[in-house]
């Protein structure tokens, strides 16, 4: 974590170094006794000798270095696919799937719009955040291409960009004027072609290109000829290393050959190209850093009569990332908070109080999970580990957490009984981290507790020994169904004595809220 403005109150520390801030999930969820496991040591050697079972941990024998662009992308694994792997439709076969989706599949023009435009926007939202790429320029062509630019222009308005539209040639229909009486009432600002600067570098942020989609034929007349031109230019500002617009084109780069793609390598060269339904054929020969499929609409009849592999969408999202997302320089990566001061006036004389004010903001927020925290425990050889774990109770005695006794953490806090926790809630731009000294807490709490988690969570944490080497991930299912049968009518399921709780209580706590140019406020407050 960069440097900060280290406050103190009440004889407090006046200088503190926050040397290291992990805020990665574990797989193995230890605070849940979920287990997380690979490879059997008898199927090793058919598949990658690097790790072995443990129970409750995954733990490799050998360290492998992660790549920086596979580092950069860990948030987002679930939704890469190669694009090697992906359908690529030609001209004939996108129209063909269009007409079937709106006649015997059902689906209007403004449904597939509506999806289309919300992929679109999306998709912007994953590779560029509106705290640095705000202004957004959606240049609209006539068709169904224009429409979706019109739809993820309001999406993006309700993202937090602020958009701005050029319609050179309104479509008469209603389902067109709709979507620019919908843009109009959320004031959305509409120029016309002779407003815009002759040079787009300076005035946006991401230029959207909805021009032109795969039903396209011949060569763009005025005024998209020259708006297209426009877009052109940009290509020299990286060849200058000068800062430009990101371009964003939707389905198909204007000006492109839909199966043969920019053929004489004089169109638009795009940042980032949003595919809908399937990618098209001349998305083969895009070059940007961001690829992404979008319009999760594709029904099974569609795909096996067009024999589509599609990647599968990750959760809820919209959009899924074709290829691998660009090498990134981690040292460039940086986030220039914008909250709030946190003044002393403003800090509660117990930190306690404090801590509470915190987290309801952060529940309030609907930040996820914010009852996880990372606990760092040292052992007799001196040597730290931490873990995720999740908060179960905070009051004026300290917090409490639940845990295998069998575990890393247990055996750690069984010889050095002190440790530390972090909470940290991006959405909020804020941290505590809490140091204190650590107990079990009384086994009758402990019970309590155990009986109010649903049964599956109390068989997993009889089956779930932590820390220790299992033959495989099936003799945790088999015992699991076994413990499941056995308890199924209902009758009360046993805690084990080497599961239990631990209360931390507080010595000294630190509150940090991010600020702009790392000047953050940070105060320190000891538990007296």
């Amino acid at each position: 974590m960069p440097s900060s403005i280290v406050k103190g109150r009440r004889s407090m520390t006046s200088t503190l170094t926050l040397t290291s801030l992990f805020l990665t999930h574990s797989l193995s969820q230890t605070h849940k006794t979920a287990t997380i496991h690979t490879l059997s040591p008898s199927s090793l050697r058919h598949r990658n000798p690097l790790f072995q079972f443990f129970s409750g941990i995954l733990r490799p024998s050998r360290i492998r270095p992660i790549s920086t662009a596979k580092a950069a992308s860990v948030q987002t694994m679930a939704s890469v696919v190669d694009s090697d792997s992906v359908t690529y439709l030609a001209q004939r076969e996108a129209a063909e799937i269009d007409e079937t989706l709106m006649g015997p599949l059902g689906f209007s023009v403004d449904q597939l719009m509506e999806l289309a435009g919300l992929s679109v926007a999306t998709s912007i939202s994953e590779v560029y955040k509106p705290s640095e790429y705000s202004r957004v320029l959606t240049i609209c062509g006539p068709g169904n291409n224009g429409g979706d630019g019109l739809v993820a222009a309001r999406h993006l308005h309700h993202f937090g960009y602020k958009p701005l539209v050029c319609y050179p040639k309104r479509t008469p229909k209603p389902l067109y004027a709709g979507l620019v009486t919908q843009l109009e009432a959320l004031s959305i600002p509409f120029l016309a072609v002779e407003d815009l600067p002759s040079d787009l570098s300076n005035d946006f942020d991401i230029l959207v290109d909805a021009m032109f989609g795969f039903s396209f034929h011949g060569s763009p007349r005025p005024p998209f000829d020259d708006l297209i031109q426009r877009l052109v230019s940009l290509n020299n500002y990286n060849q200058n290393g000068q800062k430009k617009p990101v371009i964003v084109s939707i389905d198909i780069p204007s000006g492109w050959h839909v199966e043969e793609g920019d053929v004489d390598g004089t169109g638009i060269k795009p940042d980032m190209l949003v595919s809908l339904t399937a990618p098209k054929s001349c998305a083969k020969k895009f070059g940007g850093p961001h690829h992404f499929l979008g319009g999760r609409f594709v029904p099974p009849a569609i795909a096996e009569k067009y024999k589509l592999i599609l990647p599968p969408y990750p959760g809820t999202s919209m959009c899924v990332r074709i290829g691998k997302p660009p090498q990134i320089d981690i040292s460039a990566l940086r986030e220039n908070y914008i909250s709030p001061e946190f003044l002393e006036e403003e800090v509660e004389a117990d930190p306690i109080n404090q801590f509470r004010k915190w987290f309801d903001d952060a529940v309030v927020a609907g930040l996820k999970e914010p009852n996880a925290m990372s606990l760092s425990t040292v052992g007799k050889d001196g040597k730290p580990s931490s873990r995720m774990v999740l908060l179960k109770g905070v009051d004026k005695d300290g917090f409490v957490w639940y845990t295998n006794y069998g575990s890393q953490k247990a055996r750690e806090l069984s010889e050095n009984p002190h440790a530390a926790l972090l909470f940290y809630w991006d959405g909020l731009n804020r941290q505590v981290r809490v140091e204190g000294s650590v107990e079990k807490v009384p086994e009758e709490e402990s019970e309590q507790y155990f009986h109010s988690r649903p049964r599956g969570s109390q068989i997993g944490a009889i089956v779930s020994k932590q820390s220790s080497v299992v033959p495989g991930r099936h003799v945790l299912y088999e015992e699991y169904k076994e413990l499941e049968q056995k308890f199924a009518d209902g009758s009360l399921i046993p805690k084990p004595k080497s599961w239990g709780g631990y209360r931390l209580t507080p010595k000294l706590f630190e509150f940090w809220q991010g600020q702009k140019s790392r000047l953050h406020d940070r105060w320190l407050l000891p538990r007296l």
